[in-house]
C-alpha cells in the first residue's frame, strides 16, 4: 500500500465521522431558528374574540322553524343572532331570511337587514331594506316589517312600494295574511292611498 492510499484511507475515515455531524449540525441549527417563531403572538387576537364572545354570546348562522296555526312552514334564517339575555324575551339578528311555505301550494320570502325576534309575544320585527317576494308575482320594499311566528301575518305599518302582475303599485301600508272566507287561501291587501300604474300583458 503506497502512501496515495494511506492518504486516501484515511480521508475516507475522517469523512465518515465529519459528515454525519456537520448534518447534526444543521439540522440543530434548523430547530433553533424555528424555535424563534413565537406561536404565542396570535394569542391576544384570540383572547380579545373569546372575551368579546363572553361579554355578548352570539350564533352564527342560526335557523329556527316551525309551522303556523294555519300550517304554514316558515323558516327564518340569519347570518348572526345575539341570544335572549339578561331577562330580556328577545334575540337581536342581522342578515335575515323569512320563507313561509302555504298550505295551498303558495309561498313568500321577506328579506331584511336586521331584526328582533321576541318569542314572548311571537314576534319578529325586520328593518333595513326589507323587500317580500311571493309567488303570485307580488315584489314589494319597506323600511320595515313585522312578521308573527305562530300565524300567517306579515305587516308593513310604513309605506310600501314595488311590482305586480298587473304593473307598479304602492300603498301606505300592507299585510299579507289568511283570508277570513275560510277557504285556504292567503290576501295580500295595500291599504292607505293605495296606487297602481297598470301595465298590460306583453309591454
Amino acid at each position: 500500500m503506497n502512501e496515495h492510499d494511506n492518504f486516501h484511507s484515511t480521508a475516507v475515515a475522517w469523512l465518515k465521522v465529519a459528515l454525519p455531524l456537520l448534518a447534526l449540525a444543521i439540522l440543530s441549527t434548523l430547530f433553533l431558528v424555528s424555535r424563534t417563531i413565537d406561536p404565542s403572538d396570535a394569542i391576544p387576537f384570540a383572547e380579545v374574540d373569546i372575551a368579546d364572545r363572553l361579554r355578548e354570546p352570539r350564533l352564527t348562522a342560526p335557523t329556527w322553524a316551525g309551522v303556523t296555526d294555519d300550517g304554514a312552514a316558515m323558516t327564518v334564517t340569519a347570518d348572526e343572532a345575539r341570544p335572549e339575555q339578561n331577562g330580556r324575551t328577545s334575540a337581536d339578528a342581522s342578515a335575515l331570511v323569512v320563507e313561509l311555505d302555504m298550505p295551498n301550494g303558495g309561498s313568500s320570502k321577506l328579506v331584511a337587514a336586521q331584526g328582533v325576534l321576541d318569542s314572548a309575544k311571537q314576534m319578529l320585527t325586520v328593518s333595513g331594506n326589507v323587500t317580500i317576494t311571493t309567488s303570485t308575482g307580488y315584489e314589494l320594499t319597506s323600511d320595515a316589517m313585522t312578521a308573527a311566528l305562530d300565524r300567517t301575518s306579515l305587516v308593513s305599518e310604513t309605506a310600501v312600494a314595488g311590482n305586480g302582475p298587473v304593473g307598479t303599485l304602492s300603498g301606505g301600508a300592507m299585510e299579507l295574511r289568511k283570508a277570513d272566507d275560510g277557504s285556504d287561501s292567503y290576501v295580500l291587501i295595500l291599504k292607505n292611498g293605495v296606487k297602481l300604474v297598470y301595465q298590460p300583458s306583453g309591454q
